[in-house]
């Protein structure tokens, strides 16, 4: 696997509100936070650059609502913020994919990480972050359309159980498998290690 030195990582909503587990339910993967911070310090090291996203929801009942703790990004990724020399963006959100936030994602990436790169040739994004299969998903999918390669670090991220129509459920597991199927069968994203990713960007 060959990770550009412009590949941007994307690091998706990794904030406090997502430890209330009476509103979000039973988590899987509970090694996806070490995961995301090995991630971040790969690519701050190395100089790449890095996009911090965060979740400003707009529901009343929401943990990740403006104003309140649950807005915060985690300790694990707000102390790192700056720290590397490479470029870093705060985007803000309040849909699931980060290419609809603020600062335009799309934009900051063509101007700042990829610059003069040609289309479908240095552009590589790699996805972390909250929830697997929806923000994440919705943004490596969206990546995928834009003509980005796209890395899902699966293992660096997690979601929790999750029911739908006809009162079917799906746990957390289930979910992430789902997403990893949909993401790599379907061609949108390759579905990698966290461990693979920090080899490459280090190599």
């Amino acid at each position: 696997m060959d990770i550009a030195q412009n590949a941007a990582l994307v690091v998706i909503d990794v904030q406090k509100g997502f430890d209330d587990p009476v509103h979000w339910g039973p988590r899987d993967n509970p090694a996806a936070e070490e995961n995301i911070a090995a991630l971040i310090d790969a690519w701050q090291s190395t100089g790449r650059p890095v996009v911090f996203v965060r979740h400003d929801s707009p529901k009343p009942n929401s943990p990740l609502r403006p104003g309140q703790e649950g807005n915060d990004l985690k300790d694990v990724v707000a102390s790192r913020r700056g720290k590397g020399s490479g470029p870093e963006v705060l985007i803000t959100k309040t849909v699931n994919s980060a290419f609809y936030g603020t600062p335009d994602l799309k934009e900051w990436l063509d101007a700042v990480a990829h610059g003069d790169a040609a289309e479908g040739q240095g552009r590589q994004l790699v996805v972390t972050g909250i929830q697997t299969n929806l923000c994440c998903e919705t943004t490596a999918r969206m990546g995928g359309n834009l003509g980005y390669e796209v890395f899902f670090a699966l293992d660096a991220t997690h979601t929790f159980d999750l029911e739908g129509p006809e009162g079917w459920k799906l746990t957390a597991q289930e979910l992430a498998r789902a997403t990893a199927v949909s993401l790599h069968g379907g061609g949108f994203a390759k579905v990698v290690t966290t461990e693979e990713l920090v080899a490459a960007a280090s190599s």
